[in-house]
């Protein structure tokens, strides 16, 4: 088994760094758009079977140094009892969202074995299909972008309806991002013990509040899932994109082994500001720069590396792939990686 992503999980020394990149299932192989024929998204994630299929693709036709289990962040809040639908052009919709106060009541508690079983399944027959070739990675979304979803009904520009919760109803928002946090850490938990190596939080919306309301409502929450994620062993991936200003802060809250690093922060910033001696990093390639050609994919990746520094750092994009970018170049990313070598 290629131990380097867990290994750089631990800052331990690497000959080089892993590469793996969200999003890697998805749109942008014509293998997944062929499983994708044959099924609706939301049938894919809970479907076991499928869900495997394509978690395995960018192993197997790319050569990735980790596997992400395909699933969705919003499976959380539809197991407590949201009807969420996906729609190609339109993306996840939640067709009733939380208004009233009656809609807060009704939402029921998850135990990740009953409402997400599925998820476990899927993860427990990733980890016997990868028969040991790469990593197993699990993840979950983070409350305050769980609960924005499930208030505005969908994504969204500006996140008022979110927001305006925060202004005129702080200790409902306070209640269901406290419920939020323990599932989600509860269900990464849950990931672990069903194979998971590693696990990943998926703060999305962290970027759409101001550094008041962030350090009061987002990262307490993402900090109290981190660590009750922590408590399975496996090393924890912090991912708030939009929120590199607090980097410290997040590193210090949510006690995580890795920290995902937007396109959007400069990667030896990042390095400066965090030591490998401390925190490994995940990133940072903007995704736009795998429609560049091959060679100027490469000229981008190594420059980011030598930013980095090798130690401690596990190559990704700044967000996820693009479902547009061609194969080759996703493929010419990979190899980028791992060609290079500390200077």
């Amino acid at each position: 088994m290629s131990d380097l992503f867990l290994q750089a999980c631990r800052r331990e020394p690497v000959e080089r760094p892993p590469v793996w990149m969200m999003r890697q299932a998805g749109r942008y192989l014509p293998e997944y758009r062929a499983v994708r024929k044959r099924a609706d998204f939301l049938t894919m994630v809970g479907t076991p079977e499928l869900a495997v299929e394509v978690t395995l693709q960018p192993v197997d036709l790319i050569g990735v140094d980790a596997a992400i289990i395909f699933s969705d962040i919003l499976v959380v809040p539809q197991a407590m009892g949201m009807t969420l639908s996906v729609e190609d052009g339109v993306g996840p919709r939640f067709h009733h969202p939380l208004r009233a106060a009656g809609d807060f009541e009704r939402l029921r508690d998850v135990a990740p074995e009953d409402g997400l079983g599925y998820v476990l399944d899927a993860l427990r027959l990733a980890r016997r299909e990868l028969a040991g070739r790469v990593p197993l990675i699990g993840f979950a979304g983070a409350p305050w972008t769980l609960m924005a979803y499930m208030i505005e009904g969908g994504g969204s520009k500006s996140f008022s309806l979110a927001k305006r919760l925060l202004v005129e109803d702080p200790p409902r928002a306070h209640g269901l991002l406290g419920r939020l946090a323990d599932a989600v850490g509860s269900f990464l938990v849950a990931q672990v013990e069903a194979g998971a190596q590693a696990v990943q939080l998926f703060d999305s919306w962290s970027g759409a509040v101001g550094p008041q309301d962030f350090r009061e409502f987002v990262l307490p929450y993402l900090g109290r899932a981190a660590r009750l994620a922590r408590t399975a062993g496996a090393p924890v991936i912090v991912f708030a994109p939009g929120s590199g200003w607090a980097l410290e802060e997040i590193a210090a809250e949510t006690e995580a082994d890795v920290l995902g690093i937007d396109w959007q922060t400069d990667a030896g910033d990042a390095r400066r500001r965090i030591p490998p001696t401390r925190v490994a990093l995940q990133g940072n390639l903007d995704p736009c720069w795998l429609y560049a050609p091959p060679a100027v994919i490469r000229e981008r990746t190594h420059r980011m590396l030598d930013d980095f520094g090798g130690r401690g750092h596990i190559a990704n994009l700044g967000h996820g792939i693009l479902p547009d970018v061609p194969v080759s170049h996703a493929q010419a990313f990979v190899d980028a990686v791992q060609q290079w070598r500390a200077r």
